[in-house]
């Protein structure tokens, strides 16, 4: 199965735009581990929200665009990682060693629809 972890950050703190080189080792050692044990598919962090838009459609069918800084947002998507897992509780397990790398953060586990999850016929 599956997971999306979706990483979640206050942005105003330091260490969100400026990682301590100890904070990138562990970081960096627990993503090896992930992909050695062949879980980890993909990772990234993403860009301040500075850098990003927010695209919301309107009632008339319209589209409005937000361009970033997102200052009324408390936590703002900071990475994400895409694991392949046995269970939802490896899942939020290898999520739980991820959150104990950083001072605060939250992170969100969805799994991933599969091909055979959608209706067949």
């Amino acid at each position: 199965m599956r997971y999306l972890m979706v990483h979640k950050i206050d942005e105003s703190r330091p260490e969100a735009s400026n990682p301590s080189p100890e904070f990138q080792a562990a970081m960096g050692a627990f993503m090896t581990e992930c992909a050695e044990t062949g879980v980890l598919l993909a990772a990234e962090g993403v860009t301040q929200s500075r850098d990003g838009a927010v695209l919301r459609k309107t009632e008339g069918g319209g589209v409005t665009v937000t361009d970033g800084p997102f200052t009324e947002a408390r936590e703002v998507i900071g990475g994400f990682a895409l694991v392949n897992v046995e269970s939802k509780e490896q899942a939020l397990e290898l999520a739980g060693r991820f959150a104990s790398l950083f001072d605060e953060v939250s992170v969100e586990v969805r799994r991933v629809h599969e091909f055979e999850d959608l209706p067949q016929g």
